[in-house]
C-alpha cells in the first residue's frame, strides 16, 4: 500500500502521523517511510536508530521501494497543486491530519476540495484533540456536515507526542503511563485504513 501523509498547514501532526503509521504498518509488512519535507523531521526523528521500520529521504527512495511492501510518504508542508495532482496519482490513499483549530481545519477543507476534484482516495485525521475541550467535538461535527472523508479514531494531544522524537522512538515505546493509550488510537488509525 502506497499512503502520501500531507497538509497545507504546518504543525498539524503530519511527521507524527507518518511515523506512527510506518509502524503500525510495519506489524503486517515490510515498510519504508519516505522523508519528502524539507525539514526531514522523519529522518531527525530516525537517527537513534530506534524505530521498527526503514526510513530514508526522497533522493534515496528510489534504491529502496522495491524491497517494501508499504510506502509511506511524510511530504512536505504546504505542497503546490501539481504535487497534490502528484500524490493523487501515484497513491493508494492520502492522509491529511489537522488540529480543530479553525485555520488548520480551513486549509484541510481547500485541500480535500482541490483533491476531491482530480479524484484522490483521501481521508482527514484529526489530531492533537484535547478531549478536556469542546474543540475536537466541534471539528468532528463540522467536518461530518461538510462530508469530508474522516477516520473515526481521533488523535489525543499528549506531551509524550513531542518527546518522543527526542528518544527516536515510536509513542508505544516512550516511558509515559499514556504511551500506550496513545499508541492504540495510532493502531486504530491503522486498522482503518487496512479495512
Amino acid at each position: 500500500m502506497i499512503i502520501a501523509i500531507t497538509a497545507l498547514k504546518e504543525g498539524v501532526g503530519k511527521t507524527t502521523t507518518a511515523i506512527h503509521i510506518a509502524a503500525y504498518l510495519q506489524q503486517k509488512a515490510p515498510t519504508l517511510l519516505i522523508d519528502a519535507d524539507r525539514n526531514r523531521s522523519a529522518l531527525v526523528w530516525s537517527r537513534e536508530d530506534k524505530l521498527p521500520f526503514k526510513v530514508v529521504s526522497e533522493a534515496a527512495s528510489t534504491r529502496w521501494i522495491k524491497d517494501f511492501t508499504h510506502i509511506i510518504t511524510d511530504t512536505k508542508a504546504r505542497p503546490e497543486e501539481d504535487d497534490l495532482k502528484d500524490l493523487a496519482e501515484g497513491s493508494d490513499l492520502i492522509i491529511i491530519p489537522t488540529t480543530p483549530k479553525h485555520l488548520d481545519i480551513d486549509a484541510t477543507v481547500k485541500a480535500v476540495e482541490f483533491l476531491s476534484e482530480i479524484g484522490a482516495n483521501l481521508k482527514v485525521l484529526l489530531t492533537q484533540v484535547d478531549t478536556r475541550t469542546k474543540a475536537g467535538k466541534e471539528a468532528r461535527q463540522y467536518l461530518e456536515e461538510a462530508k469530508l472523508p474522516l477516520f473515526k479514531t481521533e488523535i489525543p494531544r499528549l506531551v509524550a507526542f513531542e518527546r518522543a522524537p527526542n528518544r527516536g522512538v515510536v509513542i508505544k515505546d516512550y516511558p509515559d503511563s499514556r504511551s500506550q493509550f496513545a499508541w492504540s488510537t495510532y493502531e486504530d488509525v491503522g486498522r482503518e485504513i487496512l479495512r
